[in-house]
């Protein structure tokens, strides 16, 4: 049983942590939201305030709704599950690509391809495709074609690639769908839904 100094100590290291992370999110401009007018009705409980037309998230509400993200995240990567990370917007796809590419985790910060998630199965076989291709080019084996076929074979393999890329390495559906902006990424977490996948999503006062 823990005394009450160390359990004090316990509560104020805990309330420090939440502290400094509500901080650090008002710093990001985390609390900012869209202007009134664009709100979506399932997000005026997590509203703290409008300000010259535009909505101010609750940084605290934010708070605890990441720390629930954060546990079940964690879970997920204590057992071995495979998170796909996905978002397309300019502003996001890079931190995608490098945060994915860190975790060794599958990614799609291009284009999200229908069927990515519910036909996967077609799209592997278009990912076995693309590794074939490579290895034939490594191996030379592509000389064969006339010069026009090979420039073909390369816009092919060009398109594949950028379509593909950050999901070359997985083999299955993954566990679950990591999104930055739901809204823009409806077709995936539609998809998602269908497959009955867990949706972790970082949006805004827009989104549903």
């Amino acid at each position: 049983m823990l005394k009450n100094g160390a359990y004090y100590k316990i509560i104020n290291h805990k309330y420090m942590s939440i502290q400094k992370t509500t901080e650090d999110m008002f710093r990001a401009g985390a609390h900012y939201g869209y202007s009134k007018s664009r709100r979506h009705p399932t997000t005026t409980p997590y509203i703290f305030a409008t300000k010259n037309g535009v909505d101010i998230i609750n940084i605290e509400k934010t708070h605890d709704l990441f720390e629930k993200a954060l546990e079940q995240v964690t879970k997920m990567a204590q057992s071995g599950k495979t998170i796909l990370f996905v978002g397309t917007k300019a502003e996001a796809k890079q931190q995608i690509i490098e945060t994915a590419l860190s975790l060794n985790m599958p990614y799609v910060g291009e284009r999200w391809v229908g069927g990515s998630l519910t036909n996967f199965p077609e799209i592997k076989k278009r990912i076995t495709k693309l590794l074939d291709l490579r290895d034939q080019k490594e191996k030379g084996e592509l000389e064969k074609y006339t010069k026009k076929e090979r420039l073909l074979i390369d816009r092919e393999m060009a398109d594949m690639t950028k379509n593909f890329q950050g999901l070359s390495g997985i083999t299955r559906t993954p566990d679950a769908v990591f999104v930055v902006d739901p809204k823009k990424e409806h077709i995936a977490v539609t998809e998602a839904h269908k497959m009955n996948l867990p949706v972790i999503a970082l949006m805004n006062t827009d989104c549903n």
